[in-house]
């Protein structure tokens, strides 16, 4: 006679529950790591941005200050400082990739997995359901604006994931004043790392307000303002460097601060076709905005209940920020939206289909499991197409080719004293220059900087004609129609073509164009006109090519 089989005991059930449940937010994390990776050196295609940071990050690296030029306080040094930290942690011989700026898209991955896996105990904190916590992570991850975003060398992932560990302290249950504290902290690091996440301040304050004891509200508000002072290191370093208030012939923080509020060339408004703005508001919503739009509907029923007010209120307070009317808007800015719509969307697809805390839900218990069906089938027929898209361009991207062909002849070419010959590229190519051996600053020199950097415009006494070659990009030509970009503009005029890599050109400036004196030489800038005698020649050498010498014959390829 056979036994009865044993069937496992409450506890063992439990327990194995939790141990699934346990591993799901490492299958997502890990999901989003691995859609972030896929052809990281193909694809996307390379952002001036990326360039600028790496070239940062670099310069802190080895001891050169803040920036590879003059730093002008365009950004807050922070999130160039972290990239910098992960590349010393991670030397160049461990990570794949033949440009410097492929080696830093793999350090970006960290970032990425860091800000999907904080959804989870944000999530938890928020009042969401394990289930429901997992599914934004799996929105976050599956999301092709943040596959493109994460895996590009920007500021705003870094603000990201400290503006996500400091709410997820601030709504500790444990509610001590140390981390409250360390919440002002991270939220400082987050606006250090890039300004734009300052508009979050009022979601984290009333987060800290709500989620405090009622009692100790002004004591953890002083604690998490306490920790926000580190912010004020920013402005302690300009004061230190006499750069705080605007004079003459130096960098200053409010005449750049007041540039970026006021003089910076607007995008114009999101709701006026033909703005710049209004075509990246279309640009994002084709490429995510199944979740955008979801998550913009999630935010609005998000207001409506007390525990999750402040995700409601990150999501609105930034989507008014990128909407008001005459301000600048950049393409990644979307990027620190992203995760907080996941959390809404998933927030509210719980909200239709499962009840609340007293029982309340929108569908009967018998219409669930339909609804459920019906909802997983519409956001798979609205996502599907646009991720098998995303997914066909990444697999057969090879955006960075022209890029890497560019590299090799830097490394290659037959260059008799590189070290003295002046090349001028854009920020992708200036620290591959610089790694084959030209002279950063003024031998390899970053095209913005050639008709509006004083001490650039001091090392090259003959002006453009003292260039030697020019890599050519997209982003230099760019540049070039720019109006204050005269001698750029002169400089790619009469340069000749030696050769091509794709859509890059490699141009040389003859010893007879450098001679021709029937070609004008445009006046410098009035503001670099003026500064001009007080600058610094950042030309180390002198003889042929130095400051005092007649302009160089051609250098052999």
């Amino acid at each position: 006679m056979s036994s009865a089989p044993v069937r496992p005991s409450l506890r063992a059930r439990v327990a194995h529950s939790r141990v699934r449940y346990a591993l799901l937010p490492f299958l997502a994390t890990g999901t989003a790591v691995v859609l972030r990776a896929w052809n990281l050196d193909g694809f996307p295609y390379p952002n001036g941005d990326e360039g600028t940071y790496i070239a940062q990050a670099w310069a802190v690296r080895t001891g050169r200050g803040l920036s590879h030029y003059t730093y002008w306080y365009d950004h807050a040094p922070f999130g160039w400082m972290q990239l910098a930290a992960l590349q010393q942690l991670l030397p160049s011989d461990a990570v794949p990739g033949e440009l410097y700026l492929q080696q830093a898209r793999w350090l970006m991955l960290p970032v990425a997995a860091a800000t999907n896996a904080l959804l989870y105990p944000l999530a938890r904190r928020l009042g969401l359901s394990r289930a429901t916590a997992v599914a934004a992570m799996v929105l976050h991850a599956l999301s092709p604006l943040a596959i493109e975003l994460e895996r590009q060398v920007f500021l705003d992932p870094f603000a990201t994931a400290w503006t996500l560990l400091a709410l997820v302290l601030v709504l500790s249950p444990r509610r001590h004043l140390a981390l409250y504290a360390l919440a002002g902290c991270c939220f400082a690091l987050a606006v250090l790392s890039k300004e734009t996440s300052l508009p979050v301040l009022p979601a984290v304050l009333w987060a800290l307000w709500t989620h405090s004891r009622r009692g100790s509200r002004p004591f953890a508000l002083a604690a998490f303002v306490s920790g926000l002072l580190l912010v004020l290191l920013w402005p302690l370093y300009a004061v230190l460097n006499s750069e705080l208030l605007p004079g003459t012939c130096h960098v200053s923080l409010v005449d750049t601060l007041l540039w970026q509020l006021h003089d910076r060339p607007t995008s114009g408004s999101a709701f006026t076709p033909g703005t710049a703005a209004h075509a990246l508001a279309d640009r994002w919503l084709h490429r995510d905005g199944p979740l955008l739009t979801g998550g913009t509907l999630g935010a609005l029923t998000a207001l409506a209940d007390r525990r999750l007010r402040p995700l409601g209120l990150a999501v609105a307070v930034l989507t008014a920020f990128a909407l008001r009317p005459g301000g600048y808007l950049p393409w990644m800015y979307v990027t620190q939206l992203l995760p907080f719509h996941a959390l809404a969307l998933a927030a509210l697809c719980a909200r239709v289909l499962r009840p609340g805390r007293r029982g309340h839900t929108l569908l009967p218990r018998a219409v669930r499991p339909v609804a459920a069906v019906l909802l997983l089938a519409a956001l798979s027929a609205l996502c599907a197409p646009r991720w098998y898209t995303l997914q066909r361009e990444v697999q057969g991207a090879d955006y960075t080719r022209s890029y890497e062909q560019a590299a090799r002849w830097l490394k290659t070419a037959q260059l008799k004293d590189r070290h003295r010959l002046r090349l001028l590229t854009d920020e992708i190519l200036w620290l591959e220059a610089v790694g084959s051996g030209f002279t950063p600053g003024a031998g390899a020199i970053w095209s913005y900087k050639l008709d509006k950097d004083a001490s650039v415009a001091s090392s090259l006494p003959h002006g453009w004609r003292d260039v030697d070659y020019v890599l050519s990009t997209i982003q230099v030509r760019a540049s070039a129609t720019e109006k204050e970009m005269r001698g750029l503009r002169r400089l790619l005029k009469h340069a000749e073509p030696v050769a091509y890599f794709n859509e890059i050109k490699l141009l040389r400036i003859t010893d007879a164009v450098r001679r021709d004196r029937t070609i004008p030489d445009p006046p410098p800038l009035p503001d670099v006109a003026r500064c001009l005698e007080r600058s610094t020649d950042i030309w180390p050498y002198d003889g042929p090519g130095g400051k005092h010498a007649p302009p160089p014959a051609d250098s052999g390829l």
